[in-house]
């Protein structure tokens, strides 16, 4: 979506008056393939507790989900109540088309740290994470073992991981690192896995674009020492790329999701899971927050309802029963997530990470961000940039794009 196509859509919003809805139903939009069990199960729940409501909820792919959202809200028809990408609520709040959705301090402390930081904006929560994703570090041991390497220590810093990284490449058949530098969202993604686990920020905390510092140059810098010791071509790669050339034993070393974990049990692979490697100006274990959430739209007249809805959903029994049928990264600690930590452990460098984690930046031109730091990172992989000067040309975009 653009800011060409909101402004536009918020001035026809304003000329446009949306069909009432129906008093008695929120209409809803799920992003996926089918409607989740449990999410049924609650919603079946609120509207036994909610008599004379009901719930209709529209499953609609990830493909054509977002685009369905924004071009209901944006012709002033909008649905009750929307799965989004927490990346899209800035947008959507600076045209007035969702509510804020307020949460109390004891709602907020019961969240990991930062969390609530991803739907944050201006001082308010614009909606509910209802999904969390947060990366970890894959090693092949028997590489590391080929090469010389004590495969049951995983590198711990970046400049380990690049001593690893040449020292795979240059004694066996496979790659030292898996990097990822292609035209795809994933690229800023994976790059803020380094920005994160070197203390940087993008946006602080006053909203003021702090790209262009030591902490980002230092993310990018190690980026490219990576370079000769990648697969072949970066740029070809997103992260599920480069996880299949990693399933194959094509490279050594990837920051992937726990869906990895899952894949790799099909594999004869000797593999090991760690937190992130941190950069020399790390406070502790980081990694890219990323959540989805529930959007509440105004215009519906039923927005008061929605929000109920919203938090019910989301309320802790209900999220976490949803977070492990999903075997997504959960939202909230808990006893039951501590058992399951001490169960399976590869469960804990993704929640160990959240700490000095960070978020997807928020811009009121989501895409024109993320292409801004796609440019960045390959002109340094193909060697078209250094990356100082990478680094002030995209701080300097950034800036004019806000």
């Amino acid at each position: 979506m653009t800011k060409t196509l909101l402004r536009t859509g918020a001035a026809l919003a304003a000329l446009v008056v949306a069909a009432p809805a129906m008093a008695e139903e929120i209409t809803m939009i799920v992003c996926g393939d089918t409607m989740d069990p449990i999410h049924d199960k609650y919603i079946a729940e609120w509207e036994a507790q909610n008599d004379g409501w009901t719930v209709a909820p529209e499953v609609v792919g990830w493909g054509q989900c977002q685009d369905k959202v924004t071009t209901l809200a944006v012709a002033g028809t909008p649905v009750g109540l929307a799965y989004v990408g927490s990346r899209t609520l800035k947008e959507f709040a600076e045209f007035g088309l969702i509510e804020p959705i307020p949460m109390t301090e004891e709602e907020k402390a019961s969240y990991y740290p930062n969390v609530v930081g991803t739907v944050t904006y201006q001082g308010e929560q614009w909606g509910v994470p209802v999904a969390f994703s947060t990366k970890a570090f894959y090693w092949n041991k028997d590489l590391f073992e080929e090469a010389g390497l004590d495969p049951e220590t995983p590198p711990a810093t970046w400049e380990e991981v690049i001593a690893a990284a040449k020292a795979v490449t240059e004694n066996t058949d496979s790659a030292g690192f898996g990097l990822v530098a292609k035209t795809f969202d994933n690229t800023m993604h994976q790059f803020l896995h380094w920005v994160y686990t070197n203390n940087g920020q993008v946006v602080d905390d006053e909203g003021n674009i702090v790209l262009d510092s030591p902490e980002v140059l230092a993310a990018l810098e190690a980026y490219k020492a990576l370079v000769p010791y990648s697969e072949e071509g970066p740029t070809a790669y997103e992260q599920n790329e480069v996880r299949a050339i990693f399933l194959d034993g094509g490279v050594s070393m990837m920051h992937a999701s726990i869906g990895a974990v899952s894949r790799l049990a099909d594999t004869d692979i000797n593999w090991g899971v760690a937190n992130l490697p941190l950069g020399p100006e790390a406070k502790g274990p980081g990694t890219l927050l990323i959540t989805d959430s529930l959007a509440v739209f105004s215009g519906t007249g039923v927005e008061e309802q929605a929000i109920s809805l919203a938090k019910f959903l989301t309320a802790p029994a209900a999220q976490e029963e949803y977070d492990l049928n999903a075997g997504l990264t959960p939202l909230r600690p808990s006893p039951t997530i501590d058992a399951l930590v001490e169960e399976q452990p590869y469960w804990a460098p993704y929640i160990e990470g959240i700490e000095f984690g960070g978020p997807e930046p928020l811009f009121t031109d989501y895409r024109a961000f993320q292409n801004i730091m796609i440019e960045m990172v390959q002109s340094v992989v193909t060697g078209d940039a250094e990356p100082a000067d990478a680094l002030a040309k995209a701080d300097a975009a950034l800036k004019e794009l806000e």
